[in-house]
């Protein structure tokens, strides 16, 4: 069978476990419950399935807050299902896209090498309602992936998320913001 030159089809395949699929980022953080101080965590993560533009990854936490008064150690782990290039949607009108002016206007002369990210946080976290039961996990975020080299890239993302968190002796919601900065081998 013979197709006319220029017309292929692309179809997005499923990838599990891609050839890079692994993360680590440190955060800084700022919460409203538990203790309200800014300080910085450490996550990990691998790309479990990747589909075209969209992604999930998986990513482990871990925090710690240690003073004279208290301590606290957390653990959370969450999905953490992406679509990349998102800004690509507004490809239009034809003569001068509104995506690639976004783009400039984010990106300055990087803006063909960004791969801008938005995503969703689902998971739970340890100590959870009480000290030794999990609480739940959710939010969003926001950001932006710089490949550098073959097989590098750095992530800069700003991410929400609420979860339950046992602090003192005391369960209660908290909000937390986080600006993460990390690698991608």
């Amino acid at each position: 069978m013979v197709s006319p030159p220029g017309a292929s089809a692309i179809e997005a395949v499923p990838v599990f476990f891609p050839l890079r699929p692994f993360n680590f980022d440190v955060s800084f953080n700022q919460r409203t419950f538990a203790p309200q101080a800014r300080v910085l965590a450490v996550q990990a993560g691998f790309t479990a399935l990747r589909y075209g533009s969209l992604e999930v990854r998986t990513v482990y936490q871990y925090y710690s807050h240690h003073t004279q008064t208290f301590t606290t150690d957390q653990h959370s782990l969450y999905l953490n299902p992406r679509w990349n290039n998102f800004i690509d949607v507004l490809d239009f009108p034809r003569h001068k896209p509104m995506n690639r002016i976004i783009r400039h206007l984010l990106f300055g002369p990087l803006e063909d090498r960004a791969v801008p990210y938005v995503g969703a946080l689902l998971g739970g976290t340890l100590p959870g309602r009480d000290d030794l039961s999990p609480g739940y996990l959710y939010g969003g975020q926001v950001g932006v992936r710089f490949p550098v080299a073959q097989g590098v890239s750095v992530d800069m993302g700003f991410q929400y998320s609420r979860f339950e968190i046992d602090f003192k002796s005391k369960s209660d919601l908290t909000d937390q913001w986080l600006f993460t900065i990390g690698i991608r081998l």
